[in-house]
């Protein structure tokens, strides 16, 4: 069973959520989030990226960067920018893209459901990465930022979710970066709180779909504080993390893209005979090319587009990993031909999420930065869930979501 509750989210007032919310601290850099913040002092940036405090050149992961994020946590508070709920909420929050959007429950999960593998992952973490978020939950003492979940589709949440979007939201607004839609509405019915508490309990899991190093952070410093409290019941505020947690049919899920400095010294004839051994190749021309389908990749080399089609018997429908395209491509493509082992490392290879197009794949290479460019076609959730569900682990860089969740909506509290 997954369990979840309630809580009294900090939240922006009404009037001031468009000053105060931003994009995720890891999805910016510092320099980015100094130009998007201004002169804005109310901008979430001065507690998630509090580094644009300080001289240009200051690191993210100075002692002194986290102590000015909870000064700032606290001053938007003491300022009324940021102001507490009284009692204990869920909440719905929408996204809206190319006209499609998406709901999910915003809800407090339980880091026991995290240590336990009720809380399923996809993706191996960095142990710089969660100390960092360790140290910013210690010291605001709070969940700043959601995690992205994704849960079963379920008809009781559905029905219950659709009934409040027929509703006025409590906010409504067109972010200025990504330009897409986001609704926040306060689910404040006491019956629609149980329900809601009832149909999680019946769900054996909830997957990460984005925040591995967030949520792991999360369970981390509350088997801390779980061990500094001789008088540990459970219930305690710390021992839950605050999620979006959404219908798994409703997320889009794009391509993540390669592109590659060198050939590993072989001409561009030489790079397309050795493909043909485990794929069939056609050229496509000079327009831009996308995958059709699973098992088709678009490769783009010397102005020309090229379909790769994995013959039968380079992959295993039979295994969650071996019929992912991001591990036909890393062992057949990049391993093998190319010797590029290690995507995490690698300095010969960078990639691009989807929502920047295949344009970018191109411009990066007629530019003569690279020297090719890989296109996939995106797993999907389901592929996601039955990996997560056999306990293995995805290749690195195989999901790009969009839209992000935007950060500073609401806000959770460990005390």
């Amino acid at each position: 069973m997954a369990i979840v509750k309630p809580f009294k989210g900090i939240r922006p007032p009404r009037d001031l959520v468009e000053q105060v919310e931003s994009r995720p601290y890891d999805v910016l850099n510092s320099e980015e989030a100094r130009q998007e913040a201004g002169d804005n002092e109310k901008s979430l940036y001065h507690i998630i990226k509090p580094e644009i405090d300080f001289p240009e050149g200051t690191s993210e992961y100075d002692p002194r960067v986290y102590e000015k994020a909870a000064e700032n946590f606290q001053k938007f508070q003491d300022k009324g920018w940021l102001v507490q709920d009284t009692r204990e909420h869920y909440y719905i929050y929408a996204q809206t893209m190319n006209q499609k959007a998406q709901y999910g429950l915003v809800v407090c999960a339980h880091t026991d459901d995290y240590q336990k593998g009720n809380i399923k992952k996809h993706e191996l973490t960095r142990r710089d990465k969660e100390e960092d978020r360790m140290k910013h939950v210690r010291v605001n003492n709070a969940n700043i930022e959601p995690v992205f979940f994704a849960y079963p589709d379920n008809a009781t949440l559905d029905a219950l979710i659709k009934r409040y979007a027929q509703t006025k939201p409590e906010y409504d607004f067109i972010a200025p970066i990504d330009g897409f839609r986001h609704q926040f509405w306060i689910i404040d019915n006491d019956e629609d709180t149980k329900t809601i508490t009832a149909e999680f309990a019946k769900m054996p899991s909830l997957y990460i779909a984005d925040g591995h190093h967030r949520s792991a952070a999360a369970a981390l410093v509350g088997a801390e504080k779980q061990k500094q409290n001789p008088n540990h019941r459970g219930d305690e505020e710390y021992n839950f993390f605050m999620a979006v947690c959404f219908q798994a049919s409703q997320l889009t899920i794009l391509d993540y893209n390669r592109v590659v400095k060198d050939l590993n010294g072989m001409s561009s004839e030489e790079f397309l005979a050795a493909l043909q051994v485990n794929f069939t190749v056609a050229d496509k021309g000079t327009e831009i090319y996308k995958p059709q389908q699973l098992h088709e990749f678009s490769l783009y080399l010397d102005g020309h587009w090229y379909s790769l089609t994995a013959k039968e018997g380079t992959y295993d429908n039979s295994d969650p990993i071996g019929v992912l395209d991001v591990d036909i491509s890393s062992r057949l493509i990049l391993d093998e031909i190319l010797n590029i082992g290690d995507l995490r490392s690698s300095k010969r290879i960078d990639f691009v999420g989807g929502l920047r197009g295949l344009g970018e794949l191109k411009r990066r290479v007629d530019s003569g930065e690279m020297r090719m460019a890989l296109a996939l076609y995106p797993v999907t959730m389901q592929q996601i869930m039955d990996i997560a569900d056999s306990g293995k682990i995805m290749p690195p860089k195989a999901t790009w979501f969009e839209p992000k969740l935007r950060s500073g909506l609401v806000i959770h509290k460990l005390a």
